[in-house]
C-alpha cells in the first residue's frame, strides 16, 4: 500500500516489517530501528549499509545481556532465570551468548518464546512453573506493546523482571535498562531528512545508541520483597522511591 501511493520513504521497526517493506521495495528508503541490523541481515554494513535500508541497529545481544548481568545482580539467589523472546526477532546466536553468560555463574537460563499477544501470558507462566525465579524482557516490538501485560502478570506472580527500556521501570517494572526510546527517534528523523535532502540511504552509516540508562523501581522491589542491593543502586541513573 505505502510503495503504491508513492510515499518518498518508509519509517518503520522490528526484523518482520523491515524485511516486509525490503520485500516490497528496493527504490524507496527504509528508515528503521530493529535490534542488530547486521547480524539479521537487514543490511550488509553498517558504515554503509547498502540497498536502500538505513537506520538504528539496537546493540540488542550486547544489551540483553547486560540486562541479564543486572538481573542476575538484582536477584543474587536466583539460580534459575528465564529470558522471554520472541523469536522472530532474537537470532540464535544471541541466545546462545545469554546461556553461556548465565552458566558461567553457575546459574540456568530457560527460554520463553512469545511469537504472538497470545503466547505471552502461557510464556510467562510456564517459564515461572518450571522453576523461574527472575525474568529478562528481551528486546522486541511485540513484548515492548505489551509491556502492561507483562507489567500486571509478573506483578501478580511476583515475578522480579528488568526491560529493555528504562521507561518500562517508571511505568511500575522493577528495573529498566537501555537507551530512551524519544532519543532513538530523534536520531531516526535526522537520518529521515538526510534522504529528504538527497543522500542515499546506502550512504547513511547505521547508528548506534550512545547513551544508556539504568532505572531501578523501589516500589515495585518492595512489592516484590526483593532489597536491591546498594552496589546496583549507586549505578542507577534514577531510582523511584
Amino acid at each position: 500500500m505505502l510503495v503504491a501511493a508513492g510515499v518518498d520513504a518508509i519509517w518503520t521497526g522490528g526484523y518482520p516489517r523491515t524485511r516486509a517493506a525490503q520485500q516490497a521495495t528496493r527504490t524507496i528508503p527504509i528508515v528503521t530501528m530493529a535490534d542488530d541490523l547486521l547480524l539479521s541481515g537487514l543490511v550488509t554494513s553498517l558504515s554503509h549499509p547498502g540497498g536502500n535500508t538505513t537506520g538504528i541497529s539496537l546493540l540488542a545481544t550486547e544489551l540483553d545481556g547486560k540486562r541479564q548481568e543486572l538481573l542476575t545482580d538484582l536477584v543474587p539467589n536466583a539460580r534459575h532465570i528465564a529470558a522471554l523472546v520472541d523469536p522472530r526477532v532474537t537470532a540464535p546466536e544471541q541466545l546462545q551468548a545469554l546461556r553461556d553468560a548465565a552458566q558461567s555463574r553457575g546459574i540456568a537460563l530457560s527460554i520463553a518464546r512469545a511469537s504472538d499477544p497470545e503466547a505471552i501470558v502461557p510464556a510467562i507462566n510456564t517459564a515461572q512453573a518450571s522453576g523461574a525465579q527472575a525474568l529478562n524482557v528481551l528486546a522486541s516490538p511485540l513484548l515492548n506493546a505489551k509491556r502492561q501485560l507483562i507489567l500486571d502478570l509478573t506483578a501478580v506472580l511476583k515475578l522480579p523482571t528488568i526491560y529493555q527500556w528504562p521507561q518500562t521501570a517508571e511505568e511500575g517494572g522493577l528495573a529498566g535498562y537501555g537507551p530512551r526510546l524519544p532519543e532513538l527517534n530523534r536520531q531516526r528523523a535526522r537520518q529521515i531528512v538526510k534522504i529528504f535532502r538527497g543522500a542515499n540511504p546506502a550512504d547513511i552509516p547505521v547508528e548506534q545508541p550512545d547513551k544508556f540508562e539504568l532505572v531501578i523501581n523501589l516500589q515495585t522491589a518492595k512489592a516484590l520483597g526483593l532489597t536491591v542491593p546498594p552496589a546496583i543502586l549507586d549505578l542507577a541513573n534514577k531510582v523511584i522511591e
